[in-house]
């Protein structure tokens, strides 16, 4: 059996590597891939924490984060089609004439 401690790492590896296409990145695609790295992460979390515990409240946890990625997905390419039918391009430096 694979220690959670493995788990554990590869989860922090995921999350600071979507961490850094946050911070480093202009293009909304991107910050989009980032964010979901940045969730699968907490749901390895979640999982092997369930695992470690011997309950299935970390997975249903995990089951209600892939559900709220799915909508985050969805608005967000919502946002990105027409940040590029304005802008012609999906850099969010360029949209600083959207706001009010």
């Amino acid at each position: 059996m694979i220690p959670a401690e493995t788990y554990l790492l590869l989860s922090a590896a995921i999350f600071c590597i979507g961490l850094f296409g946050i911070l480093t990145r202009r293009n909304a695609l991107i910050f989009l891939m980032s964010v979901e790295l940045m969730l699968n992460a907490a749901n390895i979390n979640l999982v092997a924490f369930s695992l470690q515990h011997g309950n299935l409240t970390g997975q249903v946890f995990s089951l209600f984060t892939m559900a709220l990625a799915a909508a985050e997905v969805a608005i967000g390419i919502g946002i990105i089609l027409v940040l590029y039918r304005n802008f012609s391009d999906v850099d969010v430096t360029k949209a600083t004439t959207m706001r009010w």
